[in-house]
């Protein structure tokens, strides 16, 4: 395996903790995950094939190991939200205290979802990645994916407290735009 595998590998550690904390909703329990995650990675990277997409691969390690391992072990933890409402008494601004309070709701919105549909989301949403590369590192069809988003988009909206009609860009809900 070469050095710069291990320095991408090193470089999705970001997007991984945020996947994990989305699966399992506890921050020391999403740590253990991504841990899993990158030992198991490390250990089959010869099954990893150069010029795909890396980050994918590992999304999909980690989506498997939860599944094995992780999801029997965790009961429904709560969000861990401590830290972001020290952060928003430090804060200036009514601005900024308002959309810090938005961005824990949405969190905690986000948390009460289905894991399903929370996968989803958080894959094309926040990770960014296009319908069909969700679909792989899921292992479900692309029909799948774009169904469980557009449900994960109507309950965030309905928790939300969301009354317009439904925004036709992608990450309207999660961005805060307005159609």
């Amino acid at each position: 395996m070469g050095t710069d595998v291990r320095h991408q590998i090193i470089a999705l550690l970001p997007r991984l903790r945020a996947f994990a904390r989305a699966l399992v909703r506890d921050r020391e329990a999403a740590d253990d995950l991504v841990q899993a995650t990158c030992e198991r990675a490390l250990r089959a990277i010869d099954r990893w094939e150069a010029g795909t997409r890396l980050d994918s691969w590992m999304f999909r390690i980690m989506r498997n190991l939860w599944i094995d391992e992780f999801r029997k072990a965790q009961s429904a933890a709560p969000v861990d939200e401590g830290a972001d409402v020290e952060q928003i008494a430090g804060a200036h601004g009514d601005r900024t205290v308002e959309s810090n309070l938005m961005l824990a709701r949405t969190r905690r919105a986000i948390a009460e979802l289905p894991e399903e549909q929370r996968s989803v989301l958080v894959l094309v949403c926040v990770e960014e990645l296009s319908y069909r590369e969700a679909a792989d590192a899921l292992e479900i069809p692309v029909g799948t994916v774009m169904s469980r988003l557009a449900r994960a988009r109507e309950a965030l909206s309905a928790m939300l407290g969301e009354t317009r009609a439904k925004p036709s860009g992608s990450r309207a809900v999660l961005s805060g735009e307005r159609p």
